[in-house]
């Protein structure tokens, strides 16, 4: 019997027809999101016969990714073939009865040179770097979110990180993961979610500083929360008179030339956002006057408005960020840190920035990222960010995403990958559509794991990937086998009957966490101040219930802490929470775990998350400060007492 056309082509692409809800229930797409998903993609398949010309028209791509070691095996009419090693030498291959089969041992991006065309061999490592590997040992870092730094002016930036970075060295961290310090919308402050960037290939211009080059720094100073209107305004205008005053560096020429016409382009979006923002909305480039939509035009129609100067004003702050971000690793690292920065990549971008109007051709533009329908969001959830296209990955050797995932690593001793189960599979949604009228898109996942490993060795970094929520069956295993470290929090780690589990049951190639920036501090978990804020915000659910569960569960963890030695006694009255806090720290210190970060707001014993998912306008989400510069807090006796602990739990 024939296959549908229609169906056949999802196939070929990806999309997942038939699939297994979160109850467990066999699920089939329609065939309308069906259609509108791959009309997004780039495939006009209204008609069978459409669908069965697409089809043929898929090409295979000439980049090829392979394990060192593993015979790699292709169709080769040419009789001669050569690969060309990234350093020069060259190997002559035997092609027999029409096939090329070989096997290289020597990782690196290579060339297979044929008669007709020229192949990309990514030949990878089996997998990524750990903690142990570099260090030889467990390790121990702190999770900071870098706006809420308080060292100088009114929110961190890359000249707090440094403070922090080599506070936390000399307390003897190795690692000092942040927040996404990638690009958001500079015309659009109030927009200060990390994880909705323009683009993941630039910094958030916001973090550079001044004092980068040698100007004073600002003191400390600022409201307890952010206004990022404000506050950003006052920061442009120290960046602005920085600017004016710049007599020039070869250094930044470099930065210039090194970034080449994608960099000269986000600085150019930013400067045309910065114009077009009042009349038409920061992030619309799509409304803006056509000679603007397409860069290659809008660099000669930028001429006419004027806006030449602020493009370079672009350009300059962005330098400087990517000079501050360099000395505060460098920083780090000279402190004494193993890793160094831990920096974050968001799992998506805003299909209202920089990337999308430099590169629509990377992204899945008319889709949006999100979740089915579950047991806690019955309509499914639309996030509004969207991200690269399986194909376009596929077509162009994956650059976008290599360039994506260097860019990341260009500063730092590791990396976490947000949302690490869009390696495999995102749930899309067409634009305007429910979201639980969405379908899953499978991605190259040992395609992009292999190339993960080798970013890794060839940056000498370690990658986190974040595998929480509802993970798909065998994937924790397979990020384990490449090296990637999952995330163990501790309020999830439990057994089938709802205790803790003891550390030395808790996963070996993990990070182990006390929090999340998603979740309540555990000052705030033991007090019940998440179940105050459902009660706050009118959520559903029996608070009473909610209040007699947890108070089961502090008995529980306080149990736990017994068994394993790091607490005695009765457990603390809900309203003492500062001997739990040291619990917690001490219990996720003590797993085998190759890597323990600790939030700062544990560290500090705080109470309130820096982020409420799904509400934007009653909690302050990504605006909460610190209470004080970082070796101010870090030498408090309650805080110098649990860093010891750490220490002592941990050695160097």
């Amino acid at each position: 019997m024939n296959q549908d056309p229609l169906l056949a082509l999802a196939q070929d692409v990806g999309v997942v027809v038939d699939w297994v809800d979160f109850d467990g229930q066999d699920r089939r797409v329609g065939r309308e999101t069906i259609a509108a998903v791959l009309t997004a993609l780039g495939h006009d398949a209204d008609t069978p016969r459409q669908a069965q010309d697409v089809r043929r028209a898929l090409a295979p791509p000439a980049f090829i990714v392979a394990q060192a070691g593993a015979t790699v095996t292709l169709p080769c009419p040419a009789r001669h073939a050569r690969v060309i090693y990234e350093d020069g030498r060259g190997l002559d291959l035997q092609v027999r009865d029409g096939a090329l089969a070989f096997a290289l041992a020597e990782p690196g991006y290579h060339t297979l040179e044929l008669e007709d065309r020229l192949v990309t061999l990514a030949i990878c490592p089996p997998r990524c770097l750990t903690p142990r590997d570099l260090l030889g040992r467990r390790a121990w870092g702190l999770g900071a979110q870098l706006y809420a730094a308080r060292d100088h002016g009114d929110f961190g930036d890359f000249a707090s990180l440094a403070d922090l970075a080599k506070a936390a060295a000399t307390a003897g961290a190795d690692a000092l993961a942040i927040s996404p310090t990638n690009a958001l919308f500079p015309a659009a402050p109030a927009r200060c979610s990390p994880y909705s960037p323009s683009s993941r290939d630039h910094l958030n211009i916001l973090y550079a500083d001044p004092s980068t080059l040698g100007a004073a720094a600002a003191p400390p100073g600022g409201p307890d929360l952010i206004d990022w209107p404000s506050a950003s305004a006052a920061k442009l205008a120290r960046l602005d008179a920085a600017y004016q005053a710049f007599g020039g560096d070869p250094r930044f020429e470099d930065f210039i030339a090194a970034g080449g016409v994608e960099l000269r382009r986000h600085a150019l979006f930013e400067a045309l956002d910065e114009h077009f923002a009042p009349t038409l909305g920061a992030g619309g480039w799509r409304a803006w006057p056509s000679a603007f939509r397409d860069p290659a035009s809008a660099e000669a129609a930028a001429e006419a408005l004027g806006i030449g100067e602020r493009t370079g004003f672009f350009l300059f702050a962005q330098w400087l960020a990517d000079l501050g971000l360099q000395a505060a690793h460098g920083e780090a690292k000279a402190a004494g840190m193993g890793l160094g920065l831990i920096t974050d990549l968001a799992v998506g971008l805003d299909p209202g920035g920089s990337h999308a109007w430099r590169r629509p051709q990377d992204l899945m533009i008319g889709l949006t990222l999100g979740a089915p329908p579950d047991a806690f969001q019955a309509a499914g959830q639309g996030w509004g960010i969207t991200s690269f296209s399986p194909q376009a990955l596929a077509t162009s050797g994956y650059a976008p995403f290599l360039t994506t995932l260097r860019a990341a690593l260009r500063h730092a001793g590791g990396l976490r990958i947000d949302h690490a189960l869009g390696l495999g599979r995102l749930w899309v949604v067409p634009d305007g559509a429910p979201a639980d009228q969405g379908a899953y898109l499978r991605y190259p996942i040992d395609d992009l794991l292999n190339l993960i490993a080798l970013e890794s060795r060839r940056a000498g970094a370690v990658v986190i990937g974040e595998d929480l929520g509802v993970v798909p069956e065998g994937l924790r295993d397979k990020l384990a086998e490449r090296g990637l470290l999952g995330m163990r929090v501790l309020p999830f780690e439990r057994d089938a009957d709802g205790a803790f589990k003891p550390p030395a049951d808790w996963d070996r190639l993990a990070v182990a966490m006390t929090s999340t920036h998603d979740l309540s501090p555990v000052a705030g978990w033991w007090r019940g101040g998440d179940i105050a804020w459902r009660e706050r915000l009118g959520a559903p659910g029996d608070r009473l219930a909610e209040g007699a569960a947890r108070e089961q569960d502090r008995k529980t963890l306080w149990d736990a802490a017994r068994q394993a030695g790091v607490a005695e006694g009765a457990p603390p009255d809900s309203d003492e929470p500062q001997a739990a806090v040291d619990a917690a720290l001490a219990l996720v210190a003590e797993t085998p775990c190759e890597l323990a970060l600790i939030p700062l707001e544990d560290l500090l014993g705080l109470e309130d998350a820096p982020n409420l998912p799904g509400v934007v306008e009653v909690h302050p989400n990504w605006r909460r400060r610190l209470p004080g510069p970082a070796e101010a807090l870090l030498s408090q006796p309650l805080v110098a007492a649990r860093l010891a602990r750490l220490n002592a739990q941990r050695p160097r």
